[in-house]
């Protein structure tokens, strides 16, 4: 075959391959693609803004242009899908007892939002009063196919039922499919559940590193999910890999590192992402994303916004 040919040929070849690829590639896979880069994570929306986990704080986030909105996920007592992060309703709303003995009808009639005026007076808006507790097919309905979504399955034991519900409302609103959705928590039978109910949902495995009991210099995981930061082996990676895309993490106990950029390189040669919660001041977000974290969770996502552009 002349040289020209060949030439020819294999351009044609690798130009079809090319095409083959792009064509291929889904919202799922993109989204998985877009975990090696750098993802801004509202923690219950702008919840240093606005009440956390509302309809205000998720518009806020929304507005800015962050990569998820960050919630938590727990059940009422008639088994609704409901927004909210404390296992009991006394810090953030006017009501009192445990989330899950209530009704949500008996849950939309709780103000979750003027408790915000005293604890953030700078930010405070009268709008805010009477805020109501939000359901995911509210939040869903009203921000559809326009963000990403990053999920906690908030104390599974406390909320039975909740990974099938909702597994049940991820797929009613197409979000697995269409690469909208992360879903995370502490807890790994939870998560193990999950990729039982759907193999295609992307899972977190969160961490949390703290001083044991013991040796107030040996750090632990709370759940013994992984050994502690300087004691994680390539294989205690690789366990998590076999069913999370990532893990979120906990970067200082008290003002004292717990994580390090020999932890993050270590995650990641091991195929998974890291992202760091709860992280609010520039200076420890510029640390951070200097040590090579995949992404942050921030109660002040105009602030991270600000430095990655």
């Amino acid at each position: 075959m002349p040289r020209y040919s060949l030439i020819t040929t294999l351009a044609l070849l690798t130009s079809t391959s090319t095409a083959a690829v792009a064509a291929s590639e889904t919202p799922l896979t993109q989204q998985l693609n877009d975990l090696e880069n750098f993802q801004v994570i509202a923690h219950r929306g702008a919840s240093g803004h606005a009440p956390e986990s509302t309809l205000a704080a998720y518009e806020l986030a929304h507005e800015w242009g962050v990569d998820y909105l960050e919630l938590d996920a727990q059940l009422s007592a008639d088994g609704e899908v409901v927004i909210f992060h404390d296992g009991t309703l006394e810090r953030t709303s006017d009501g009192e007892g445990h989330i899950h003995d209530y009704t949500l009808a008996e849950l939309k009639a709780l103000d979750t939002g003027s408790w915000f005026h005293e604890a953030n007076p700078e930010y405070a808006d009268t709008d805010f009063s009477g805020t109501q507790i939000l359901t995911l097919n509210e939040l869903f309905d009203h921000f559809g196919q326009t963000t990403r979504y990053y999920i906690e399955t908030k104390s599974p034991d406390l909320n039975p039922g909740l990974e099938e519900a909702l597994v049940e409302r991820l797929e009613a609103y197409d979000m697995i499919d269409e690469g909208r959705v992360l879903v995370q928590s502490f807890d790994q039978q939870s998560l193990l559940k999950l990729q039982a109910l759907n193999p295609n949902l992307p899972l977190i495995q969160l961490l949390w590193y703290s001083p044991s009991e013991q040796n107030s210099e040996r750090l632990v995981e709370w759940n013994n999910t992984t050994p502690g930061p300087g004691e994680i082996s390539d294989a205690d990676f690789q366990a998590i890999a076999e069913y999370a895309v990532g893990i979120g993490t906990n970067a200082t106990y008290q003002g004292n590192e717990v994580i390090d950029e020999a932890f993050i390189r270590q995650a990641q040669a091991n195929g998974l992402p890291v992202h760091v919660y709860t992280i609010n001041e520039p200076d420890e977000m510029q640390r951070l994303r200097a040590l090579g974290a995949n992404g942050l969770f921030t109660d002040y996502p105009d602030r991270l916004l600000e430095l990655v552009k």
